[in-house]
């Protein structure tokens, strides 16, 4: 079904508000044993996504309802669709908002998003990773593609963009001399470009963790102790301060956050927290987002102390805030140490968890150790096993963290993060 044809399918169908985004991406799949092709293909891709809004009869409300139209559709099959969607929306209770309306959207950094030129990158990478007769890539696979965005909307906003968009998933083997232990890590990446020197170091890490990993000891049980995070499970702790800042999380009562007043009495680094329209590298480059509002640098925690509250329009108006947005990119800094000092004394360093959570709601912190390094101020030794446990409501009061930063995807933290008082159980 063409694009016009759906549009004027939603114009008649009754919804007091609708929005299209259309998807076409053209991509190409690579899978590799070792350094070798085992295959691959190209493909194209159409997608489209309609959400449709329905009024109560006394305007209170705003329900929606959103869904595919697979490009086969027939008309009646796209009508039968509508139809339904309308329906279920009809029953959705939201408090009544305001879409937005047509607004410029600013210029943008260029991309790379021919996709021959993207898998070159990252094929290139992969022939550079350093490998050892002990450690190497087992296998991969590569998916890069260019992704023409179109959004429509029953207010007049009609906006497009071309972005790229990759990911990379390997595994890597160590083992061990002399014996038949062996181990393997999964890895995965997604990004909207090739981080040549990010995955090199990344494959790097992996190599000395699958590495240590086979002559990991038990992790002792420490009771309360420091907690160094320097990989990506950091990603789960800055993720903390962004939901507690989203205006969905402060108009359901998941965040009692206030603006302007600090969030702890904190004794330790006081965190910023700032929404970027775009970052190197990121899958979450886009100049505008869903709603069709554009992306803008914007501070949301300042030292510790809220500062505006960040998020879809259904709940940002609903804080007397009319020009939020939902951002892709963030950064967060604030950290005042450098390496020395977040290594010095004894402390745990996480460097693979089987899982580890923080809960949003809750700041609770649980994970699962499966290596770790035990610096006892002399000597470090890798273990395995056990758990940590803790809550960031605690935590970001001596909160330190590092002035170097490391980007993870669309977020941009501290290198190294460490935590005091984090329940620590032995294998």
């Amino acid at each position: 079904m063409k694009l016009e044809q759906l549009t004027a399918l939603l114009r008649a169908s009754g919804a007091d508000d609708w929005e299209l985004t259309r998807t076409l991406e053209d991509g190409w799949e690579f899978y590799g044993i070792r350094h070798a092709l085992d295959q691959h293909r190209a493909k194209r891709v159409e997608t489209c996504r309609v959400k449709v809004f329905r009024k109560s009869a006394d305007g209170q409300y705003l329900g929606s309802a959103s869904g595919e139209v697979p490009p086969t559709a027939s008309e009646a099959e796209a009508k039968k669709l509508l139809e339904d969607l309308l329906l279920a929306a009809s029953f959705v209770r939201n408090p009544a908002y305001s879409l937005g309306g047509p607004r410029a959207v600013p210029a943008f950094p260029p991309q790379e998003t021919d996709p021959a030129q993207m898998a070159r990158s990252f094929l290139e990478t992969l022939d550079a990773v350093a490998e050892t007769a002990t450690e190497d890539i087992n296998s991969w696979e590569l998916f890069v593609s260019r992704q023409e965005v179109r959004l429509l909307t029953s207010r007049g906003i009609d906006l497009s963009a071309v972005v790229p968009a990759a990911m990379l998933e390997a595994v890597v083997n160590a083992r061990e001399p002399g014996t038949d232990r062996e181990i393997e890590l999964y890895r995965m990446w997604r990004s909207g470009g090739c981080d040549r020197e990010g995955l090199l170091q990344a494959f790097a890490e992996a190599m000395r963790f699958g590495r240590d990993k086979l002559r990991a000891g038990k992790t002792p049980a420490l009771g309360r102790a420091d907690v160094v995070f320097s990989t990506d499970a950091a990603r789960e702790l800055y993720g903390w301060f962004i939901h507690r800042m989203n205006a969905a999380a402060r108009v359901r009562g998941w965040s009692d956050w206030e603006i302007g007043q600090p969030v702890a009495e904190m004794a330790g680094d006081r965190i910023s927290v700032r929404a970027v329209p775009s970052l190197p590298n990121s899958p979450r480059n886009m100049p505008f987002d869903e709603e069709g509002s554009p992306v803008r640098e914007m501070e949301v925690l300042r030292a510790g102390v809220p500062v505006c509250f960040h998020g879809a329009r259904m709940f940002a108006q609903q804080l007397g805030l009319e020009d939020s947005f939902i951002p892709g990119n963030w950064s967060v800094t604030g950290g005042t140490a450098g390496e020395e000092t977040l290594r010095a004394g004894s402390y745990l360093e996480v460097a693979e968890f089987s899982d580890f959570q923080v809960k949003p709601m809750t700041g609770d912190i649980a994970g699962e150790i499966r290596l770790a390094y035990w610096h006892d101020g002399e000597k470090t030794v890798p273990v395995s096993g056990g758990s940590v446990s803790g809550s960031m409501n605690d935590f970001v009061k001596t909160l330190r963290a590092s002035r170097a930063q490391r980007q993870f995807g669309e977020l941009l933290i501290p290198a190294m993060t460490r935590l005091q008082g984090v329940t620590v159980t032995g294998a």
